[in-house]
């Protein structure tokens, strides 16, 4: 059986260029990669290698259609969409957070898919209205606090991220990562740009250094007493959590919040992936969206990359549901890519470096 096919990351987008390893049968110029016939698909992936390949492997493994996958950062992704227009090889395009699958499907470099199984299986508000991307695994980014430095139950929302009596005390990553700009995305959708404004700027106020890190350095600047209050994605959380004698030790000193509980819900947002519009394997393009969404696909998810299925009844893994449940905010994803460019012209005004 044919395995997997990867490629080494790029790192920038450049006019011309195709797809190490792919043969003219593949690029849709000539026309001969046409859907009747198709035997591969090749797949540009913002996930890393190991968190998509497993899943690609056992794709092959059941419908004998090779994937040929090139892993790269989201921005050099779609910027690579953008040079390569209609002689693009892609046919696929994974990626993370819901604002940049807007920003791929604004670039005009994805195109609708019709799928009944796909809309049975993955919820309205975890795709695009338009059918353009769909959601393939769900996160929260929800706030953590230290155990002993922070009473329980002293924050119980977002709001109370701006609350002066935590000057000094919050991490955060900075206004440049997408995670931060769907948050404040979602902010603007449920309160309104003045509000979030204000909540913004507090939240500069509160914040015990500047910007700096991913999600994981939140929480280890809270274990290391930094700051006693973080912001970060629950998949990260839950890798530290299996992850070595540091990280599970950090993990261990802080206390998940699930925000916002007596109202809208935890913000939520997901990994998703959509059809490249200049892709001529419509058919089987659909077959592995599909594919990602079995019960089978979504546990993987849930077990090996700590997040949560997309699709409605499929179990979360025993790290997830030691967590306990909770109530998620159900705003269409859509609007936190429509809402971003407010979003980030707001973290600026208020000093979000």
């Amino acid at each position: 059986m044919t395995r997997l096919i990867r490629f080494a990351a790029i790192a920038l987008a450049a006019s011309g260029l195709t797809l190490a390893g792919c043969s003219d049968s593949d690029n849709p110029e000539t026309g001969t990669g046409a859907e009747q016939g198709a035997t591969s698909i090749n797949v540009y992936s913002a996930r890393k290698e190991d968190l998509i390949a497993p899943l690609l492997d056992r794709f092959t493994d059941e419908t004998g259609i090779e994937v040929k996958l090139l892993t790269a950062g989201a921005g050099a992704l779609l910027s690579r969409l953008e040079s390569e227009g209609r002689n693009t090889p892609a046919d696929l395009l994974i990626t993370v957070d819901a604002g940049n699958l807007h920003r791929a499907k604004e670039a005009g470099v994805l195109k609708a898919v019709e799928s009944t199984e796909l809309e049975e299986r993955i919820p309205a508000n975890l795709r695009d209205v338009d059918n353009q991307w769909f959601g393939l695994s769900q996160r929260a980014r929800v706030i953590f606090t230290h155990k002993e430095r922070v009473e329980d139950g002293a924050i119980t929302s977002y709001a109370d991220l701006a609350d002066p009596a935590f000057k000094g005390r919050i991490c955060i990553r900075s206004s440049d990562n997408v995670y931060n700009q769907s948050l404040v995305a979602s902010l603007i959708a449920a309160h309104g740009e003045e509000w979030t404004e204000e909540w913004a700027k507090g939240l500069v106020a509160n914040m015990a250094r500047k910007p700096q890190g991913g999600d994981r350095d939140q929480i280890r600047a809270v274990a290391a007493g930094e700051c006693d209050i973080a912001v970060a994605n629950t998949y990260y959380y839950g890798a530290m959590q299996n992850g070595s004698d540091t990280d599970r030790a950090a993990a261990e000193s802080v206390r998940l919040i699930w925000p916002n509980q007596d109202e809208r819900g935890a913000h939520v947002n997901v990994s998703g992936a959509g059809m490249v519009a200049a892709s001529t394997k419509d058919e089987a393009v659909t077959q592995l969206l599909e594919f990602l969404t079995t019960e089978a696909s979504q546990e993987w998810y849930a077990q090996v990359n700590n997040e949560f299925p997309v699709r409605p009844g499929v179990p979360a893994s025993e790290t997830l549901a030691n967590w306990g449940e909770f109530k998620a905010d159900d705003l269409n994803l859509s609007r936190l890519g429509e809402l971003n460019p407010q979003a980030v012209r707001l973290m600026d005004r208020a000093g979000w470096q």
